[in-house]
């Protein structure tokens, strides 16, 4: 998530950095787009709700609901090995007087064994994890981008950008331009036509 919210802020960035450009300098020049020539101001800015399309799009929903499960059965299996720990560790305090010092030693190298073999395990779950979901988050990242090249053939917006109310990406929308509900209508269908 942090990846996308990233990418499109670079992207806000880039659009208003060239409004700036356009907005203060004198001259109006004409700017290529694509295969045809615009007039510098002469382009439709669209935005979309980015809080909206992870809440109401089918697809990021159930990839959301795939991480959120896997790490779900990553901390399970790692509370496990915890408790089996603490039962030895409990265990070694328990009966440690009444070892002898090879049987504690050999009991306290098991425990730091485990814990060396806990903490590479988690770190291990935690990088696939992290992995897993970058890989995830990309896919719904080109599923959006690839729809929203289609989108604009028929709109012809210049800038489509995202906007989250966790950051403070835009200081000024006009609604008008607002495509939230069509882009999460358009990916639903495709989505559905594709399951």
């Amino acid at each position: 998530m942090k990846n996308i919210n990233t990418i499109l802020n670079i992207v806000l960035g880039v659009a208003v950095a060239v409004l700036f450009y356009f907005q203060f300098s004198g001259s109006k020049p004409a700017v290529a787009s694509g295969s045809k020539s615009v007039a510098a101001g002469d382009f439709r800015i669209a935005y979309f709700e980015i809080d909206s399309v992870e809440s109401q799009f089918n697809y990021y929903k159930e990839v959301s609901n795939s991480i959120q499960a896997k790490a779900q059965q990553n901390n399970n299996e790692l509370n496990q090995l915890k408790e089996v720990f603490a039962a030895k560790y409990q265990e070694l305090q328990k009966n440690g007087q009444r070892m002898s010092e090879s049987e504690v030693n050999a009991r306290q190298q098991e425990l730091q064994q485990m814990d060396k073999t806990f903490k590479s395990k988690e770190q291990m779950m935690n990088n696939e994890m992290q992995d897993e979901s970058m890989k995830k988050l990309q896919d719904v990242k080109k599923k959006i981008t690839d729809y929203l090249a289609e989108y604009n053939k028929a709109k012809g917006y210049a800038f489509i950008l995202g906007n989250n109310s966790d950051m403070l990406s835009m200081y000024y929308k006009d609604t008008a331009y607002d495509i939230t509900s069509d882009l999460v209508k358009g990916l639903n269908e495709l989505y559905k036509t594709k399951k």
